[in-house]
């Protein structure tokens, strides 16, 4: 049996293709730190590579090979796992990726349920997921209070002229279609641990921040720490080249989907989101981890590289554009911080803006810590930041106890 004095909060992040889990004890807001954390690799992902769940408890670490259909099944594995430890938790966080302008972070109950079930179709590949894990917990751990954060809290600060969409002002009021944005959470952490690495005040900086997973990967303008642009909007469809979904593309071809291929609204939403992006570019697999050895032999493969690294040197050149400089360029998630290869290719050829790299410090890169990749005396700061979604999740759960940081008492 693992003890403890203070609070347990065992937070989920549900991916796209990913489920990562972290348990917190707290005593106090300022004094928390993981007791357990762990991920479960290539949920429901057809790809060549096998599904895993990864473990670590203190110094040791497990890697377990298991077929991953669903998240819920993977939920599921992280309970036995987390029981079979004899580990006390108190909460249950999660992140949910569309609040839209109802709720930032709130306890779960049926009331926020119902509404949880009609944020659903915001956003088709996560929020089922995200419904079905949470109702797991609650199966499976009845006793133990559930918390859920909105992911796109952070992009609160978007000025009118990037979330307006230019519609008629009619239809903006009748439905509410605005940009929103998402991977916040990311967001919120990486440009604060930048400027505290690089001793600079976030106050008064300028970044471009480049969440990229295994997923779902986004780009966000942040200026004076306060998010003003953003590459997904309403949705998380558009924007970048994604593990399925299509990112940008002309709007009119959804119409001539429906009208001479004569997909259906949920035909059309299928395709875009699940069936697009890498997968439907290589045909073989949606994660940039299986492309990237088949870019010589595979012409498909190859072009899906090179789309997926074009997408986001765009939205970096324009975003450097919009805030008339930078001082740092920020990669993060698995794929920005592991994948040395896709940082090269996005910064080659940006001199123009000050983005350069140092071949040898992207190569020897760190995975769990801040790494500093730009050379001696650049004008943008390059840097590989490992995100922390899941402690800003923590955080915010903690402060619905209202500050009160003793365990459960469940006898």
């Amino acid at each position: 049996m693992m003890k403890s004095g203070g609070i347990r909060v065992l937070v989920f992040n549900c991916g796209s293709s990913s489920l990562t889990f972290r348990v917190f004890e707290a005593t106090s807001e300022s004094d928390v730190r993981t007791v357990v954390s762990g991920k479960a690799h290539r949920v429901a992902v057809r790809g060549s590579e096998p599904s895993f769940l990864e473990f670590h408890v203190g110094d040791q670490a497990e890697r377990i090979e298991t077929p991953l259909e669903s998240h819920q099944a993977a939920a599921g594995l992280v309970l036995e796992k987390l029981g079979s430890l004899g580990l006390r938790v108190d909460r249950i966080g999660h992140r949910w990726g569309h609040g839209g302008s109802l709720f930032r972070t709130a306890w779960v109950d049926k009331g926020l349920l119902s509404r949880l079930r009609t944020l659903v179709p915001m956003l088709p590949i996560h929020h089922p997921a995200m419904l079905r894990v949470i109702l797991h917990c609650r199966r499976a751990w009845p006793r133990v209070p559930q918390f859920v954060t909105a992911d796109g809290a952070f992009h609160a600060t978007l000025p009118p002229r990037a979330y307006t969409y230019p519609l008629p002002k009619g239809i903006l009021r009748r439905f509410g279609f605005r940009k929103y944005g998402f991977h916040g959470l990311s967001y919120q952490y990486v440009v604060r641990a930048a400027a505290a690495y690089l001793r600079i005040p976030l106050a008064s900086s300028r970044m471009v921040a480049c969440h990229l997973g295994t997923g779902g990967s986004s780009a966000a303008a942040v200026l004076n720490g306060e998010s003003v642009d953003t590459s997904m909007g309403y949705t998380a469809l558009p924007g970048l080249v994604m593990s399925t979904r299509s990112g940008d593309i002309d709007p009119m071809l959804a119409t001539y989907l429906m009208g001479i291929y004569g997909e259906n609204a949920d035909g059309l939403i299928d395709l875009l989101n699940k069936k697009s992006g890498l997968l439907g570019l290589s045909r073989f697999s949606s994660d940039i981890r299986d492309i990237i050895p088949r870019l010589r032999d595979d012409p498909a493969a190859g072009l899906a590289f090179r789309m997926y690294v074009q997408r986001l040197k765009k939205y970096i050149g324009a975003y450097a554009a919009a805030l008339g400089g930078i001082d740092a360029l920020v990669f993060t998630d698995d794929i920005g911080l592991r994948n040395r290869l896709l940082r090269e290719r996005v910064c080659r050829g940006m001199a123009w803006c000050g983005i350069e790299l140092d071949a040898e410090a992207n190569r020897r890169a760190a995975e769990d810590g801040i790494s500093l990749l730009s050379p001696p005396g650049a004008r943008v700061k390059v840097l590989a930041v490992p995100t922390e979604e899941e402690l800003v999740i923590c955080w915010e759960g903690l402060r619905l106890t209202g500050g009160g940081y003793a365990p459960a008492d469940r006898s």
